[in-house]
């Protein structure tokens, strides 16, 4: 009967692979998903989830919602706040004033890095805040308020 090689330390090697990789190419910012490693490296989804873990227990990597995972280079500040509030801050960024046209969902998705429902969620719970108004299917939003900035008095 042939041996089977023994899945110990599998995870390892397959977080050493995604260590060459992030250092290999420098502009990587999001890590092959979980379905990726398992078709590419031959592994079971478990064995994929703990080189992920070994990479977030080192500080390379993090989870983002979806299920994927963020490099995380040193030196590097990446922006937790939640959505809707990195949204609101296009008012001020991209000094757009009251009544002007804000962007369209799909603009923010790609500019945010997220699912176009996921922006829709934000922008639902800026027009509720009363920041933006209209919206809906095929129209635009506008900028009702500038949004209030922490810290203020």
């Amino acid at each position: 009967m042939a041996q089977q090689p023994s899945p110990r330390g599998t995870f390892l090697k397959v977080a050493d692979a995604l260590k060459s990789q992030m250092a290999a190419d420098t502009s990587m910012t999001e890590l092959p998903s979980a379905a990726e490693l398992m078709r590419d490296h031959k592994i079971s989804r478990g064995v994929a989830l703990r080189a992920f873990d070994v990479l977030r227990k080192e500080g390379m990597a993090e989870p983002v919602p979806g299920g994927r995972w963020r490099v995380v280079r040193a030196g590097t500040r990446v922006d937790r706040r939640p959505l809707d509030q990195r949204v609101a801050e296009v008012i001020v960024t991209d000094g757009l004033e009251v009544g002007e046209a804000f962007p369209s969902a799909s603009v923010l998705a790609e500019r945010f890095g997220v699912s176009r429902p996921t922006v829709t969620k934000a922008l639902e719970k800026l027009e509720i805040a009363g920041v933006l108004a209209g919206g809906g299917q095929g129209k635009v939003r506008t900028v009702r308020t500038m949004p209030a900035r922490e810290g203020q008095s």
